[in-house]
């Protein structure tokens, strides 16, 4: 509690990592595969920041082992630090999605004050909650602050199981009256589902629920077992392919909703052998495929670690010593997940660009992050690997009006290369020669009906 996660230094290491300092070593030096990708491909799109420890919960399954402490820890970032982050961050992507987390977030007193920094500077912000907190009050100065969404945590609809999961009485009810708060006044949410033994089940419902409830997107993490989740038990290989092939059928049903699987990058190839052609995939260009750990994703600790993940606690440096942007373009950590040599069955899979399998949990398990994820049960049928369709530029003499490339640029990330691409295509096969706002809209209402958009413009 209060220590600093362990800064990758290979004099230092054990006899465990001792290959791994060999394979990194060759990944940092070692020329870049003449495979298409760009510096474009290895932007951060989404960057979480664990800002505090303090928490009003006491949650089985959290992997920061989150306290009830008022002070959060004499190393926790200070404004200032947190100021300057941001700052670093933007001079990489700004047009990357920060989650500010925690812990849970709103129990930090300045955390407005850094959500409305972050803004400020372009970024879209997003929070990851637990709801408790959200009241009409705070929901309409987070709409004022231009804050694009608050992701709040439900594990059952049973009142009863979450709070006993979140280790305090009332929580469902809290969580459910921050929901409220926020739709009244405007301001648009998530909710977050951790499937574990004792709920998966519920997810057609919950999904059902969501959808009800106008939620915009329903993310469903998949546990690594690590932080004060160490010793519960994950559902099986088998359960997880089950949970995820139900979720692919959900968001054909619930096209108006993002469904989204997090930490379980076999997702992209059930959707994949479903539908060669799925936008949800890396092989049409949709980049927040697979697992982003080091090349598109990194999450900052309390004290200010970088690491690739918040299950890995792998830290390529602090950021009191080094700038972000020193760390994500130079960190050998880094590296070698950006041109990984993967072993066992995700080194010989055919899915092994869109997927990869996850990362942390070998690194869990054994310490080695490049070993086969063993909660995947596809063997690899040999063959071609599916390739990945990267963030390369295209030709075109099509032009965008001023209204609709700034709605371009307000769309996340890492799907804005996919849209571009589409919509440029469509104009010029239908020689439209310049692209509006309205040209847009009626694009995305064929391919998502016609409620309202996920993401505010």
């Amino acid at each position: 509690m209060g220590k600093s996660l362990p800064v990758f230094n290979f004099d230092q290491l054990g006899q465990k990592l001792g290959l791994l300092k060999s394979q990194v070593t060759s990944f940092s030096t070692a020329s870049a595969p003449n495979d298409g990708r760009t510096v474009d491909d290895f932007k951060p799109y989404l960057v979480a920041l664990n800002l505090t420890k303090r928490c009003n919960l006491k949650c089985e399954h959290c992997y920061l082992d989150a306290t009830t402490k008022a002070g959060g820890g004499s190393d926790e970032l200070s404004t200032e630090e947190c100021f300057r982050l941001i700052d670093q961050i933007a001079e990489v992507n700004k047009g990357c999605l920060l989650v500010i987390t925690g812990g849970e977030p709103l129990v930090r007193p300045d955390i407005l004050d850094i959500a409305r920094h972050a803004v400020s500077l372009g970024f879209m912000v997003v929070f990851g909650t637990n709801g408790m907190l959200i009241n009409d009050k705070l929901a309409k100065e987070l709409v004022e602050i231009g804050v694009m969404g608050m992701g709040i945590s439900i594990d059952s609809l049973d009142p009863q199981t979450h709070n006993a999961f979140r280790g305090v009485p009332g929580a469902w009810e809290a969580a459910v009256a921050g929901i409220e708060a926020c739709k009244r006044n405007g301001l648009q949410f998530q909710v977050h589902f951790s499937a574990q033994p004792m709920n998966y089940k519920e997810l057609p419902d919950v999904i059902d629920w969501a959808h009800e409830l106008g939620a915009r997107v329903l993310n469903v993490f998949f546990m690594v077992c690590t932080g004060r989740g160490e010793e519960l038990t994950d559902i099986s290989p088998e359960q997880y392919e089950e949970v995820l092939s139900f979720l692919i059928d959900s968001q054909d049903k619930y096209q108006d909703m993002l469904v989204r699987a997090r930490c379980a990058p076999h997702f992209k190839r059930l959707a994949y052998e479903k539908d060669p052609n799925s936008p949800i995939t890396k092989a049409q260009g949709y980049m927040g495929g697979g697992c982003l750990a080091g090349t598109n994703y990194a999450r900052v600790t309390p004290n200010g670690d970088l690491t690739p993940c918040p299950y890995m606690p792998l830290s390529a440096g602090n950021i009191r010593d080094t700038s972000f942007v020193d760390l994500w373009e130079k960190s050998e950590v880094f590296d070698s997940f950006r041109y990984p040599h993967l072993k066992g069955k995700c080194g010989d899979c055919e899915y092994s660009e869109i997927c990869g399998g996850c990362r942390a949990r070998p690194y869990v398990d054994h310490g080695d992050h490049m070993d086969e994820d063993e909660w995947c049960l596809y063997t690899p049928k040999g063959g071609e690997k599916i390739q990945v369709a990267f963030n390369t530029q295209e030709e075109t003499s099509i032009e965008w009006d001023s209204a609709a490339e700034t709605r371009l640029n307000r769309i996340p990330y890492f799907l804005r290369a996919m849209v571009k691409k589409g919509v440029e295509r469509h104009a010029s096969e239908n020689n439209i020669p310049i692209i509006t706002i309205e040209l847009m809209e009626e694009l995305r209402q064929k391919r998502f009906g016609n409620e309202k958009p996920v993401f505010k413009f």
